[in-house]
């Protein structure tokens, strides 16, 4: 049981040649130069597939149903020692803390078995209720989610939720000095800024994403969002009308970040991400960039020997996009490898014109195109296709790359041309 970004590359990972005959291919799981997975294959008796909009949804379903099947081959997701588990506590303004199994039993003195175990009776569900509802008052946590396998993806999940529907998010009852606040990841709830009924929409909103039931509170919030309409309360309509948007577009990047370890495939399989940028000055000296990011020493990172550098040729002007598509189609008719993820230097025409592209050529390719801000703090982050699961980190890495080597280019031909 798992998930995946892509279902073809998945699904088609398992028909590679067997180390046997490809010694090059032999992935991290064998036993006795056999893959696991060929073993795994064996003992399948049916397939389904859950489609889910985001990255987020999925990995909440795929904790649900690891949970309730117990699969046999999910050890890492069974191994309850890095448990964790998000408690909405039962407080005046309930919050989300995300505590792991020990933390529970000491702050709560909690007992879990009720927990890890799947109930296989009707009898042992009632009595797991019963218990479960006695040990929440004395928990004072009105609900308890999980397990959860790693605590650093459900805090990023409720980071997502939170830019959505804010919450206060520490014990202290005070909004003096709280950041969160002041940036409005925090409704302000001690300080008057939010009522009650409102605040409980917000909780209440997170903890059906939580339940999976993401589809059912879009359809409450349309309904809300006609109400407020009708009453010719338009700017409330309009915060619902936003946050519904917000709820059907998430942007769930973020949650894809785990270690460079991993961003590897375990250091076998040949991962590469090709950077993009376009660098002049009002359109003179125009000049393009191609860097790769790839693991094979191992790890991810800068392979020089992989660089492409493009003296621009067919557009005139200030023409980022124009510039920037000439250079990818003239990638692409040549014989290079091909990457596993494009990331672009720009925004949305950047991304909707490599996406031009890759139609020209037949080619499916995930896509990342990067811009700064409004505010130049922080980055927006656009993207196309199954992206795979790489760290905002790395991302910035290989913009930042391809922005220097661009720049390196432009300059050493400026001179040039100026000499």
């Amino acid at each position: 049981m798992g998930k995946a970004g892509s279902l073809k590359d998945r699904v088609g990972s398992y028909f590679l040649p067997s180390p046997a005959s490809n010694p090059s291919s032999i992935l991290p799981l064998e036993r006795g130069g056999v893959r696991l997975i060929e073993m795994f294959i064996s003992e399948v008796e049916d397939i389904e597939i859950k489609k889910t909009d985001t990255v987020l949804e999925a990995y909440i379903l795929e904790q649900e149903l690891i949970k309730k099947f117990q699969p046999k081959y999910n050890m890492m997701s069974k191994d309850d020692k890095s448990f964790c588990y998000v408690v909405v506590t039962k407080e005046e303004w309930p919050r989300f803390a995300v505590m792991r199994k020990t933390d529970l039993n000491k702050i709560f003195n909690f007992q879990f078995s009720i927990f890890n175990q799947f109930p296989i009776s009707n009898e042992k569900i009632l009595k797991n209720r019963t218990e479960l509802k006695a040990e929440r008052q004395k928990l004072k946590a009105s609900k308890i989610y999980g397990p959860y396998i790693a605590r650093h993806q459900i805090e990023m999940v409720l980071k997502i939720l939170r830019k959505i529907f804010p919450y206060h998010s520490k014990p202290q009852k005070t909004e003096k000095g709280c950041l969160d606040y002041q940036i409005g990841l925090c409704p302000g709830p001690y300080d008057g800024a939010i009522s009650k009924e409102d605040y409980r929409k917000n909780i209440h909103a997170i903890r059906m994403i939580l339940e999976g039931k993401k589809k059912s509170l879009i359809n409450k919030m349309k309904k809300e969002m006609e109400g407020y309409s009708d009453k010719h309360e338009f700017e409330e309509a309009a915060e619902v009308r936003n946050k519904i948007f917000a709820l059907q577009h998430i942007q769930d990047i973020a949650l894809m970040s785990y270690n460079i370890k991993h961003e590897t495939y375990n250091k076998k399989e040949k991962f590469r991400i090709e950077g993009y940028d376009i660098s002049n000055i009002s359109g003179k000296w125009a000049t393009g960039s191609m860097v790769v990011f790839d693991n094979s020493d191992g790890e991810l990172k800068p392979n020089k020997s992989q660089y492409r550098k493009f003296k621009i040729k067919t557009i005139e002007g200030a023409n980022d996009v124009g510039a920037m598509e000439e250079i990818l189609a003239r990638r692409f008719r040549n014989n290079w490898p091909r990457p596993n993820l494009i990331i672009l230097d720009g925004g949305k025409g950047h991304l909707n014109m490599a996406r031009k592209v890759l139609r020209n050529f037949h080619l499916e390719i995930p896509l990342i195109a990067v811009a700064k801000g409004s505010k130049r703090k922080k980055l927006d982050i656009y993207s196309f296709g199954t992206v795979p699961e790489i760290s905002k980190n790395t991302i910035e890495k290989v913009r930042d790359e391809a922005h220097r080597f661009a720049i390196k280019y432009h300059r050493k031909l400026r001179e040039k041309i100026i000499i």
